[in-house]
């Protein structure tokens, strides 16, 4: 029992690692992937294991690829993201928060005008960023 504990320890500092490497959202393949490119020796069903236990505690966030309607996992920031909602761009995958004053603007409307409770935890946007859109 002690060794899986250690693996899984050492599993999840794998994925932790490779995740700061990433700059926008990545499947679990990709991180299976790119453990196995690394040497890292974890199976994918420890990934996949890890990788929903993390989501759970919420070190990670879980999104569904607009475009291949797989999960896609990215680390979680320091700062909640239960309380806004995200920004995809679906040509580049970035991933905005949009934590501004217009969050709690748009929450007081949907809660006043139409008694519906928004729950951000997850939810996206998609579109086409700044820097896309000008290519």
């Amino acid at each position: 029992m002690n060794e899986r504990q250690n693996y899984n320890t050492k599993a999840r500092k794998y994925i932790l690692d490779f995740l700061q490497t990433q700059s926008g959202t990545v499947s679990a393949a990709d991180i299976a992937g790119g453990l196995e490119k690394s040497g890292a020796a974890v199976n994918r069903a420890t990934v996949y294991r890890c990788l929903n236990k993390m989501t759970a505690e919420k070190s990670l966030l879980k999104f569904t690829d607009s475009k291949t309607h797989r999960s896609v996992y990215r680390l979680a920031d320091s700062d909640s993201c239960d309380d806004h909602l995200h920004i995809k761009c679906t040509v580049c995958g970035k991933l905005i928060h949009l934590d501004c004053g217009f969050m709690h603007d748009i929450k007081a409307h949907l809660s006043e005008r139409h008694g519906f409770t928004l729950d951000c935890d997850g939810s996206i946007l998609y579109g086409i960023c700044s820097d896309c859109k000008e290519k």
